[in-house]
């Protein structure tokens, strides 16, 4: 089955998408010219906005008439969205993101942390204008798992003991975490509480699925598709499930250039790395755990009526899959 993003998950909201949009770059006016320039550049470079179309999509699966309130809340989530991205290129010294300059690159490392830093105040300044408590407090909440299952991934680096439940937790915080706070929040702003948990299933389960994909990538892929340089983790020293899995499926020589690698980062081995990842069958097991993961996630749906909006969520799943097929 062909998914077109446009047609299929942009169209059914795309016009609370562009209102969206501009308000995001108006949350980002600031004073100071130096905030808004940096704010601007990172804000542009964003992506294809999956989270703020999640969020839209999950209010009108909730039966949502009117979004105005939902529309902000899809910008704040950008704008976080946004501030971590930022300030993982800081940590991760990347020079490119999406195939443009990073913040870090263009400017310095203090600015774009502060940028970053402003970005995550402004997105709670404009929270708080939505005068939703419980809304409140699960965005306070997640924004803190957020920045724990960044820390837990810094921690684990040249681990080559990290385990694939370790590894879970980091993805949950880093990647799902912020897809659960688009669609959960959602639901708590329409006030359909029996949505929250489903939706909130939904997007956990596809978060795990888009990050084990994007690792898988890390593999297969090249500098043009995948908008970083080919073995960015590897160089860190960032224990993926792809290399999880090769430790767990090869032994003598292979196994011990692939923890020695975890262990000390660097690319140097890196052709003969791709090749031992390739041959262990470690990316069969991780698209199977990527397909399990999307299943369920399209599986935790199906407590909500159908409609259009659904389907395009469902769709969302299955295109961000299919990246690997």
């Amino acid at each position: 089955m062909t998914i077109d993003f446009k047609q299929d998950i942009l169209a059914p909201v795309a016009t609370d998408f562009a209102t969206m949009d501009t308000f995001i770059n108006e949350g980002i006016t600031s004073k100071v010219a130096l905030v808004m320039a940096v704010s601007k550049h990172v804000v542009e470079a964003g992506g294809k906005r999956m989270r703020p179309i999640m969020c839209l999509l999950a209010a009108k699966a909730c039966g949502t008439e009117d979004l105005e309130k939902h529309r902000k809340l899809a910008a704040i989530i950008e704008m976080l969205h946004t501030a971590t991205l930022v300030h993982d290129d800081v940590v991760d010294e990347s020079g490119l993101r999406r195939g443009r300059p990073t913040a870090n690159a263009t400017w310095n490392n203090q600015t774009a942390v502060l940028v970053g830093d402003f970005l995550i105040s402004r997105a709670f300044d404009l929270l708080v204008d939505l005068e939703n408590m419980v809304l409140l407090k699960d965005f306070s909440t997640g924004t803190c798992e957020i920045a724990e299952g960044e820390v837990l991934q810094l921690q684990s680096q040249h681990q080559p003991d990290t385990t694939e439940a370790t590894y879970l937790d980091i993805i949950h915080g880093k990647t799902s975490r912020l897809f659960e706070l688009a669609t959960e929040g959602s639901a708590i702003l329409s006030g359909k509480d029996q949505y929250r948990e489903p939706l909130k299933r939904y997007a956990g389960h596809f978060g795990n699925a888009f990050q084990i994909i994007d690792d898988i990538l890390d593999y297969t892929s090249d500098a043009e598709t995948l908008g970083k340089n080919i073995g960015d983790d590897l160089m860190e020293g960032k224990p993926t499930l792809p290399l999880i899995s090769a430790l767990q499926n090869t032994v003598g020589d292979d196994h011990d250039l692939i923890r020695k690698s975890i262990a000390t980062g660097g690319t140097s081995d890196l052709d003969k790395i791709i090749q031992i990842v390739q041959n262990s069958g470690a990316l069969d097991y991780c698209r199977k755990r990527a397909t399990e993961e999307t299943h369920t996630a399209i599986q935790a749906l199906h407590e909500l009526p159908n409609s259009q909006y659904r389907l395009a969520l469902e769709k969302l799943a299955l295109l961000a899959l299919n990246r690997i097929q």
